[in-house]
């Protein structure tokens, strides 16, 4: 058996048995989809396996009674294999755009990872692979037409929500390309509305409309340079040090941030940057006690000041 197929059984097996010991040998081979031999051979590696140093103690301990199974010690590898939200949806994006690339030589092969990766989000697989996704179901229908509004040179009609700004905006745009960058798709084109060129994220198109009209971006509209990445620090713009506990989590994956360091309690420290003080301010209160401000100060005491006249004012239509 080939090392890319063995590799992510052997990394959720432990795991796996953590959650049922003492099951038999012959149920989770039938789970895993193998034979009892090449399991128990799995098992074997897995023994000599462990932290550094190698020794007593440092590797994977492995318990046999009769035909069962359990973990004795699990050296560390108590999680199971994971994708967050936004990597599974990087990756589904990443092969449904290489899927229609013209010329692709496997095709049948990228379907077949496609139709696992699903597969995964849609129900709990014994190896433990978890996968959130972030598509929405209108998502799709959006990307069928923009790729047709380019294939005919049409303009587009599109209800745009800009998250920096929280608002919905109606736009007449001429689709100039279809990008995916760090593993989101985005739609560049020529709006009318800024006169100027501009990237829409799918996701964040909520209609989407193409006119009987071609696209004609002006000769000096140029294409957007993202090979150093698609957001570019302003002048303008300030630094939020954010905290997020785990329900908050999707901000990271929604927004754009610098930075993102796991900490203890699966909570998450970004660094984000804005522009509009009054929309981060209303996106931390929408967040509830599932933020902490670390930085700026300015910004923590804007939202400690809003918070609390909320609760005054909740307060004063109690006793009314």
């Amino acid at each position: 058996m080939s090392t890319p197929e063995r590799l992510p059984r052997l990394l959720a097996l432990v795991p796996y048995l953590l959650a049922r010991p003492g099951i038999k040998i012959t149920d989770a081979a039938a789970d895993f989809g193998v034979g009892e031999k090449q399991l128990r051979k799995d098992l074997e590696l897995l023994w000599m396996c462990g932290l550094p140093g190698y020794g007593p103690g440092d590797l994977i301990d492995l318990s046999f009674e009769g035909d069962t199974i359990t973990v004795a010690y699990d050296a560390g590898m108590s999680r199971p294999l994971r994708l967050t939200g936004a990597e599974a949806t990087a990756l589904l994006v990443a092969l449904r755009a290489l899927e229609k690339t013209p010329g692709l030589a496997d095709g049948e092969a990228v379907r077949r990872a496609v139709a696992k990766i699903e597969a995964a989000a849609g129900q709990a697989q014994p190896a433990g692979v978890v996968v959130g996704l972030g598509v929405r179901e209108g998502d799709a229908e959006v990307r069928e037409h923009v790729q047709h509004a380019l294939r005919t040179r049409r303009a587009l009609r599109i209800t745009y929500y800009t998250a920096s700004k929280d608002e919905i905006t109606e736009r007449t745009v001429d689709p100039m390309r279809l990008l995916l960058v760090e593993g989101r798709s985005y739609l560049e084109a020529w709006c009318r509305r800024a006169d100027a060129v501009r990237l829409f994220r799918l996701d964040r198109i909520d209609e989407i409309t193409e006119l009987d009209e071609p696209a004609a971006p002006p000769p000096y509209a140029e294409p957007t340079d993202v090979s150093v990445g698609l957001f570019q620090n302003r002048p303008d713009q300030r630094l939020a040090v954010l905290v997020l506990d785990p329900d908050a989590r999707w901000v990271a994956e929604y927004y754009p941030v610098e930075s993102a360091e796991e900490l203890d309690g699966g909570r998450v420290r970004v660094r984000m940057r804005y522009s509009d003080r009054s929309w981060m301010v209303r996106l931390l209160l929408s967040l509830g006690g599932e933020v902490q401000v670390e930085a700026p100060d300015e910004l923590a005491d804007q939202l400690r000041n809003r918070a609390l006249a909320a609760l005054q004012l909740a307060g004063n239509l109690e006793s009314t």
